[in-house]
């Protein structure tokens, strides 16, 4: 199956998971503090290079009703330019309620951390990966950005 790519998509910072080689089992990597689009695009094209990922899956922040409001139409937008930049097939997944079950996972492990955006990206891409075992064309596939 190959390696995917989680992020937890925010305005200050991205959580990034990354699964084993199966596509099994996902695990938090990294956050990374956003600066600008190109240098967070390197910063994600590189380490998709090091772990040899197949694909990027996007958390899309939607409402309790399930429509999208500001935060997914932004999260659906950066989705678009990161399939623009990099040569990856890149996917929305819905996060509702991720952040929380990070925290409360974490709590409940015992550690505490100021941010838990790398472990809120794994509960992002183990959802994703749980659904795409029964069905390969688990959630929204992104096209490109137009005029990028």
């Amino acid at each position: 199956m190959g390696r995917w790519l989680g992020i937890d998509h925010g305005l200050k910072r991205l959580g990034v998971a990354i699964s084993d080689p199966s596509g099994l089992l996902a695990r938090p990597l990294t956050v990374i503090d956003r600066r600008s689009k190109a240098e967070d695009f390197e910063k994600l094209a590189h380490i998709a290079e090091e772990y040899d990922v197949v694909g990027i899956v996007v958390g899309l922040p939607l409402l309790d009703d399930g429509t999208e409001g500001r935060q997914a139409r932004a999260a659906r937008n950066w989705a678009q330019h990161l399939a623009t930049a990099l040569d990856i097939p890149v996917r929305l997944w819905d996060e509702s309620f991720s952040t929380f079950e990070a925290e409360a996972l974490l709590h409940e492990a015992g550690r505490s951390r100021p941010h838990a955006d790398d472990a809120a990206a794994a509960v992002i891409l183990q959802s994703f990966l749980d659904a795409l075992r029964e069905n390969p064309d688990a959630g929204e596939e992104v096209r490109p950005s137009k005029g990028s």
